[in-house]
């Protein structure tokens, strides 16, 4: 598996965002959709990757600079045929390493209370991250979970 920076320009990449945005409607009410757009994950302030597999996308993850010293995790997704397979341990270990490197005190992030993100929430909680509340712009949400890693 390779990890790298991705331009979003990409069909393969543009594709998984789209099952991403897919799944985050499927699962939560639009007013609790955090999930950014092809336009948002562009934004100077994100990193976007994608991890490959020969010409294949297995999945993707970015990081949002919300100041120096603290970063948000983003658009973390694992393809749907490649689930269970490691790919989002890797991206994650791979963002945190990245987070580190930039001299972030921390690494934060948004997911869904629903029952659906019962895997996310353990894979972070097994990375480390601990919950917590709202945190840069965001607002108490029952749809809502928030969770941080101090990286120091």
């Amino acid at each position: 598996m390779i990890i790298k920076i991705d331009d979003l320009t990409g069909n393969k990449t543009i594709a998984l965002i789209a099952e991403h945005l897919k799944g985050m409607e499927e699962n939560s009410p639009p007013e609790s959709i955090h999930a950014l757009n092809l336009n948002g994950l562009k934004e100077t302030n994100i990193t976007f990757w994608s991890a490959w597999e020969s010409d294949e996308v297995l999945g993707c993850g970015a990081i949002k600079e919300i100041d120096r010293l603290h970063g948000e995790l983003k658009s973390m997704r694992t393809a749907a045929n490649h689930l269970r397979k490691g790919v989002a341990a890797k991206i994650l270990t791979h963002i945190i390493e990245e987070a580190q490197k930039r001299g972030y005190e921390r690494i934060s992030l948004e997911t869904g209370s629903m029952d659906a993100f019962l895997p996310a929430r353990k894979l972070y909680e097994r990375y480390g991250f601990s919950y917590c509340g709202p945190f840069a712009e965001y607002k108490e949400d029952p749809n809502s979970l928030f969770m941080t890693k101090e990286l120091k």
